[in-house]
């Protein structure tokens, strides 16, 4: 699905060569400051490269319509953006975006309960925590149903208890409709949980790639 060459963007990574297999659940894990998060705004075309080459589904990233692009694949930052509004307006307004039609409260209600997201519809997100917001957030993704899926540290504002059971969700809907995802992660133990392929920055630079079994 994507593949990268010779990719360099300012003095925080420079990837000489890599491959993100569609269908797959790719985790990347690295220190702070080791690119993560460029990496994953480069695939969502966030950021320009300033050097090489990144192919999506064979075509040269910079020649693909930016917003077009981001309706296929979306990036859930780990601060994810909460509109101001109601949690119904969240989560419709991701599907108006993507040119969908909206979806009845049912199912969205349906969603963020899975998401361990026990609010009303009708509720203002004014007040929300990190945790409520991150869920939210998903729940949003996940109603959109894109191609793509990046999450940058989706779960950090979680207690584990709750984090145990967003992540069996989010696997359990990308695995099901064989969608491609790809997660930064500060937690190693959670991307062998979790990722089919880790791949490990190091200033920049990556690492090690290794398949997990």
């Amino acid at each position: 699905m994507y593949n990268l060459k010779n990719v360099q963007f300012k003095n925080i990574l420079d990837i000489k060569e890599l491959t993100i297999e569609a269908g797959k659940i790719t985790c990347i894990v690295g220190e702070s400051g080791s690119g993560k998060t460029t990496l994953l705004k480069l695939l969502n075309h966030l950021l320009n490269y300033e050097q090489g080459l990144i192919e999506f589904r064979g075509k040269d990233l910079k020649e693909l319509d930016a917003v077009t692009l981001r309706r296929e694949v979306i990036l859930v930052p780990q601060a994810p953006v909460i509109f101001p509004g109601t949690v119904r307006d969240n989560l419709l307004i991701g599907r108006q975006f993507s040119r969908k039609d909206p979806l009845p409260d049912e199912e969205l209600l349906k969603e963020i309960h899975r998401l361990s997201l026990y609010k009303k519809l009708d509720e203002q997100t004014g007040t929300f925590s990190g945790g409520e917001k991150q869920r939210l957030a998903l729940a949003r993704v996940i109603l959109i149903d894109p191609e793509v899926l990046l999450l940058d540290e989706p779960t950090s504002a979680l207690d584990d208890n709750t984090l145990d059971k967003v992540m069996d969700r989010i696997l359990g809907y990308v695995k099901s409709r064989q969608k491609t995802m790809v997660m930064v992660t500060h937690s190693k133990q959670q991307a062998k949980i979790t990722g089919e392929k880790i791949i490990t920055l190091d200033k920049g630079l990556v690492s090690s790639i290794e398949e997990v079994a």
